[in-house]
């Protein structure tokens, strides 16, 4: 993920754009929406953020939400991405889903609407609160309670705080083979962290094997892939796939 000089950067907040029968979730939702994206707007990625499944809390499966991040020359361009957002979920979200939209330029996401997607972490938060906390930037509702404005505000939040979620889109990862070396995939930005508890430091000609499933984490504003060692120079991914809607 290497940012343009001078683009300017947009998070693109999506939540609850499913139901329980639906054969795609939020992360493929977005992904799709940005497939079809005209050059003008660049996909430097796509988040997932996890919110916590508590009974007071409404959701349909996992409670995750999705935050894209695009580049464009134009900020003029924010209004129709986010215009063409609310169209696509309006009209693809299936019946049932409460979908919700939010798009903010990097710039526009303050404290305030940090600290907001922070909240949500620890409880059931209410419409009033999104709304409030994205005064400054551009949030709809596209169906039934609206209630994904909740999700959506708070995705743009968490990936502006820059240390939660992890990238279920990343320029090319979801093609490279189930072995790569740490330095190929340093090459695309993406740094690799053992997490053991006695640490060593993955070199450059080490190999880590993702079994196919290459998903780095958000820390400091990086994308991040944690690793244990599997013997010298050798390292696996310490985080798994789960069964579930494809992402």
């Amino acid at each position: 993920m290497h940012p343009t000089p001078d683009a300017v950067t947009l998070y693109l907040g999506f939540d609850d754009t499913d139901t329980k029968t639906s054969p795609k979730g939020t992360g493929r939702t977005i992904r799709d929406f940005c497939a079809g994206l005209p050059e003008t707007y660049r996909l430097r990625g796509v988040l997932r953020h996890q919110l916590p499944k508590l009974p007071e809390i409404p959701y349909t499966s996992n409670n995750s939400s999705a935050c894209a991040i695009l580049e464009t020359d134009d900020p003029s361009l924010a209004r129709g991405l986010f215009e063409a957002a609310a169209a696509f979920l309006t009209a693809n979200a299936p019946q049932g889903s409460d979908p919700g939209v939010c798009l903010a330029t990097a710039q526009a996401v303050d404290a305030g609407l940090v600290d907001f997607a922070l909240s949500c972490n620890g409880g059931r938060v209410s419409q009033q609160a999104a709304m409030a906390a994205a005064a400054d930037v551009h949030l709809a509702g596209c169906g039934g309670t609206n209630d994904g404005i909740i999700g959506a505000t708070a995705a743009v939040g968490l990936t502006r705080h820059g240390w939660c979620g992890r990238f279920i889109e990343l320029d090319d990862m979801r093609r490279l083979p189930e072995t790569v070396a740490v330095a190929e995939l340093r090459r695309r930005g993406i740094e690799v962290v053992s997490v053991d508890r006695d640490a060593l430091v993955p070199l450059p000609g080490d190999a880590v094997t993702t079994g196919g499933w290459l998903r780095p984490s958000l820390w400091a504003g990086r994308p991040v892939l944690q690793v244990r060692a599997q013997g010298l120079g050798r390292w696996t991914a310490a985080l798994g796939k789960r069964d579930g809607k494809a992402a």
